[in-house]
C-alpha cells in the first residue's frame, strides 16, 4: 500500500508540472509570434498609430501648414524691423528664441540675411 501511495503522489507531481510547462510553453508561442509580426509600433506610441504615415489614429490625413515656412515669416518681419535680435523675432513670430536662431543662421548661410551684432539685417 505504500507504493501505491508513493506512485499517486508521484503522478501529481508529474501532472503539475506538466500543466506548468504548459502554460510556459503558451507564453512562449505567444512570445514567437509577436516577433514574426510584421507591422509592430515603435516605442511609445500609441496603440494605432505607425512609424512615419501620414494618416493618424483617426483615418484622416494630416492638413498641411500653410502660409510658407518660418524663414519667409522671419524675413518679412526683417522687411518691417531691420536690426531685430531674435529675441524680438520670436516673439512676433510666436515660437521660441532658440528656434530662431537655427532659423537664422540658415538665412545667413545662404545670404539672405546678415548678423551685426545682436540685430538682424535683410540682405538687398
Amino acid at each position: 500500500m505504500a507504493t501505491a501511495t508513493a506512485v499517486d503522489k508521484a503522478r501529481s507531481l508529474l501532472e503539475a508540472r506538466r500543466s506548468e510547462l504548459t502554460a510556459e510553453l503558451e507564453q512562449i508561442d505567444q512570445a514567437l509570434a509577436g516577433l514574426r509580426g510584421g507591422s509592430r509600433r515603435g516605442p511609445g506610441r500609441p496603440r494605432g498609430s505607425s512609424k512615419g504615415s501620414a494618416v493618424g489614429a483617426t483615418g484622416k490625413r494630416r492638413r498641411r501648414r500653410r502660409g510658407g515656412t518660418r524663414a519667409d515669416h522671419a524675413l518679412k518681419y526683417l522687411a518691417d524691423h531691420p536690426g531685430a535680435g531674435a529675441p524680438e523675432i520670436a516673439g512676433a513670430l510666436g515660437i521660441k528664441p532658440n528656434y530662431v536662431y537655427r532659423v537664422m543662421a540658415g538665412l545667413e548661410a545662404d545670404g539672405r540675411v546678415r548678423k551685426e551684432g545682436k540685430g538682424y539685417y535683410p540682405v538687398a
